[in-house]
């Protein structure tokens, strides 16, 4: 009987532990060489919606996923800038670009469409509730209040630290970029990460 009290509280225990494991294990940014976890989400692409698929465009080559904190504010609108106006170079390297945030797939219609950011040359995708961001390790930060974008208009989600991820075929991280742990501007992710997908 005494056996069997030990057997069940070490299986108890035992669960107990790889719970907690695994949950410091989804807390930790990912890094190169890890997995990238495959993700489908609500996009758009030129004003256009269309649910975008990891698994479908790492078929056709690599894909640099960047994290960005929200549409129409002063970074994030340079960097989608950017990444348009090299679209033709990363399409030569054979990859995809999206980019993925906590606004609204409403917000993010305007915003993919728009000539001055991404002006419908990649796809943009929601995030509205962190999880995408939290399977790469990444904490979405509540919104700030009274916040206001560059037209004026209330950004009422939270914001993901800007983090760019280039995935390679096989579906490893190639290379990952973070402006809160490298310092790095938010232009800086594109031109690095364009590098990257040359050299595969």
């Amino acid at each position: 009987m005494i056996k069997k009290y030990y057997c069940l509280s070490f299986l108890v225990f035992s669960s107990s532990l790889l719970t907690t494991l695994s949950g410091l294990a989804q807390s930790k940014m990912l890094s190169k060489g890890d997995a990238a976890p495959v993700f489908t989400a609500q996009a758009s692409l030129g004003g256009s919606e269309f649910n975008f698929s990891l698994k479908k465009s790492l078929a056709k080559g690599p894909v640099v996923v960047y994290f960005y904190p929200s549409a129409y504010t002063g970074g994030c609108d340079a960097e989608a800038h950017a990444f348009a106006e090299l679209k033709d170079k990363f399409t030569t390297a054979g990859a995809t670009i999206i980019g993925v945030s906590g606004d609204d797939i409403k917000r993010l219609n305007t915003f993919s469409s728009d000539p001055n950011y991404c002006a419908g040359k990649f796809a943009v995708a929601s995030d509205a509730g962190g999880k995408i961001a939290k399977t790469y390790g990444l904490v979405m930060t509540p919104p700030k209040l009274g916040m206001k974008d560059v037209r004026g208009i209330e950004v009422n989600h939270g914001f993901i630290p800007r983090t760019t991820y280039v995935i390679g075929k096989d579906g490893k991280i190639a290379a990952v970029f973070s402006s809160e742990t490298d310092h790095i501007s938010a232009t800086d992710h594109v031109e690095k990460s364009l590098a990257i997908v040359k050299g595969m």
